[in-house]
């Protein structure tokens, strides 16, 4: 394959240009994973949040019917297989293992980074520990989390329609006006030759 090839050139080259050239793919590959991975990350919290109405509305649900917040978070991690109830599934594991609900739940916002999702924790957190009623804490969460998703939907088709926009004014408008002017053009030539 592209092996040989490679010993080849960098047979041929010295030896600053070989380390230069080794340093600088090096680099170029750190970089490139990285920027990989940033976008991995990104869109992984992406679709946690897109999922996080969802979740926190059969939360409530689950609550509303009596459950407690433990059993209703194990409801959802067997009814769901999205990536916030594999995030809520660490959290049962954890609280099994003996640590406090409040805690893990607490580590778990801490590690999506979603600022939706902690301040929908430490309301849960915050009610959970002052014996405040959950089920309303977890109404109005549940609009805020649809509104921020609309808000987000909006957002992009705001974007798609700003990006839609610049093929038809930089190449379809041109070509209109050509062809709208052409025969004009066209007879302008024909008088002035």
């Amino acid at each position: 394959g592209l092996i040989p090839y490679f010993f080849n050139f960098l047979m041929i080259i010295n030896l600053v240009q070989a380390v230069s050239f080794s340093a600088f793919t090096g680099i170029g590959s750190y970089l490139a994973y990285d920027k990989h991975l940033d976008s991995l990350v990104k869109q992984r919290r992406e679709l946690i949040e897109a999922e996080f109405p969802a979740i926190i509305e059969m939360l409530t649900l689950a609550i509303a019917a009596g459950e407690t917040p433990i059993g209703a978070i194990a409801r959802v991690v067997d009814r769901s297989d999205s990536h916030l109830a594999k995030e809520f599934a660490l959290v049962i594991q954890q609280v099994r293992q003996g640590r406090p609900f409040h805690d893990a739940l607490d580590e778990m916002s801490r590690s999506l980074k979603s600022p939706s999702i902690r301040r929908f924790i430490d309301a849960l957190v915050m009610a959970l520990v002052r014996g405040a009623p959950v089920v309303e804490v977890l109404h109005r969460h549940v609009a805020e989390a649809r509104i921020n998703q609309r808000n987000l939907v909006m957002d992009k088709a705001g974007k798609a329609e700003t990006t839609m926009m610049i093929p038809i004014v930089f190449l379809i408008l041109p070509i209109s006006v050509l062809f709208a002017l052409w025969p004009s053009i066209n007879q302008l030539s024909f008088f002035t030759s």
